[in-house]
């Protein structure tokens, strides 16, 4: 005979299993730091969980009188702990209340939203207890002004993004003012994670550390760091080709998962094979490269890698008005051009900044197919190859950086080589 167990009870045990392990990390936290067991044992916390859980499922309907009087009533008794341990001296007294409060919002948590939900507020706060030495050393390295970078990311995505209608731009069919920004919003994320990444976690990066970093925030921009400092330091001129060539592959794996994370999953399915493969390849020589480079005996040396940070609101602001202004573009030359004139484009802007262009393709509704678009993607990343090519010898001036600059030159022909193939 089949039975399930029920729902209301699954809900009730989720709450005090959770309010459990809540009590076992602030223990575990209060003997690492060497302080009392006083309030907020385990037993207690898991109590206060069942009790938040029970008041919510008792009061019904709005208004929740009896959950809102516990509220009170553990607020009442937190604040005359608090009081109660102020003559202890300095110390984490406001933290067991804090947790407590959380133990009591389990319960509503759990019957009311997805069991997500919960679950990240009990990870948010193990991490916080857990992770002291850590989160301290943070706040003591953290300079400043990387707090006002954070109150840029949250303008740009929580305050202008949901202000932005989903309606079309005039002239500009299937591209809509929220589409625009929530491109920005993805691409200043994932620039914001390399930028941290190199700044914080890896400030003293190896070489190749730094391309597979750096092809996270811009590729090019790798590039050409690297580059110029190989010109200047013969250590870094032996692995700089590995790190350029790897920090291309980067830039396929990151330009694909905009791509989809943006919503564009035909676009994303149609475009693995060529961006796998490529990227696949890229590895491929990079390591190759960097076996080379060891058994001439090269050393793992640190390049100083640019790491200002991505988040400006101009730098934001010019992403979306290049979005705009290549989807115009390119509506112009499809338009009185057709495929050919987009494919002439693409190579065109190769050798600026491909990610509004191709975003700006993928989003809009032009006169061509959906198989010229995707070529269209793949001939812009591969004439950006190209660029950094140039880079990568100019810069540079050393005959090292030719095998880099040959694969790179070699990914545009295979780019091409894959749209005259699939045409």
């Amino acid at each position: 005979m089949h039975t399930t167990l029920p729902p209301l009870l699954l809900e009730f045990a989720a709450t005090t299993v959770l309010s459990f392990v809540l009590g076992l990390e602030l223990h575990s936290y209060r003997r690492a730091q060497d302080e009392g067991v006083g309030f907020g044992t385990t037993r207690t916390l898991t109590l206060i969980g069942a009790a938040g859980f029970v008041l919510w499922l008792l009061d019904g309907q709005h208004p929740r009188g009896l959950y809102l009087a516990g509220l009170l009533a553990l607020a009442a008794w937190l604040a005359v702990d608090l009081a109660r341990a102020q003559g202890a001296g300095p110390g984490g007294e406001l933290l067991p209340g804090v947790i407590a409060l959380l133990a009591y919002a389990l319960g509503p948590l759990v019957q009311t939203q997805p069991p997500w939900m919960p679950a990240v507020v009990l990870i948010v706060a193990i991490v916080m207890l857990a992770e002291k030495p850590l989160i301290r050393k943070i706040s003591d390295e953290m300079p400043v002004a990387e707090g006002v970078t954070l109150a840029k990311f949250l303008i740009i995505a929580g305050l202008v993004l949901p202000l932005l209608p989903d309606t079309p731009i005039p002239g500009l069919p299937g591209i809509s003012y929220a589409k625009v920004w929530m491109a920005v919003v993805v691409i200043s994320a994932i620039s914001y994670a390399g930028y941290l990444a190199r700044a914080y976690l890896f400030p003293r990066a190896s070489t190749m550390l730094t391309g597979l970093l750096g092809g996270i925030y811009s590729s090019t921009a790798a590039t050409v760091v690297l580059a110029r400092q190989a010109r200047r330091d013969a250590a870094l001129a032996a692995l700089a080709p590995a790190a350029t060539v790897l920090a291309t592959a980067m830039m396929y794996l990151r330009l694909w998962a905009v791509i989809a994370v943006l919503g564009h999953r035909d676009a994303a399915l149609r475009l693995a094979v060529p961006f796998g493969g490529l990227c696949a390849a890229s590895l491929a020589v990079s390591w190759l490269l960097w076996r080379g480079a060891a058994h001439a005996g090269a050393g793992a040396a640190s390049p100083s890698l640019d790491t200002r940070n991505p988040l400006d609101l101009p730098v934001a602001f010019l992403f979306a008005g290049l979005f705009v202004a290549f989807a115009a573009l390119t509506d112009f030359v499809t338009g009185h051009y057709g495929v050919g004139g987009l494919n002439v484009l693409s190579f065109v802007v190769g050798f600026s900044d491909i990610d509004p262009f191709v975003l700006s393709l993928l989003a809009g509704h032009f006169q061509v197919s959906p198989t010229a678009v995707l070529d269209a993607v793949l001939i812009a990343s591969g004439s950006n190859n190209l660029l950094k090519a140039l880079y990568a010898l100019v810069l540079s001036r050393r005959r090292s950086m030719l095998g880099a600059a040959g694969w790179l030159v070699a990914s545009l022909l295979a780019s091409l080589a894959w749209v005259a193939w699939m045409g």
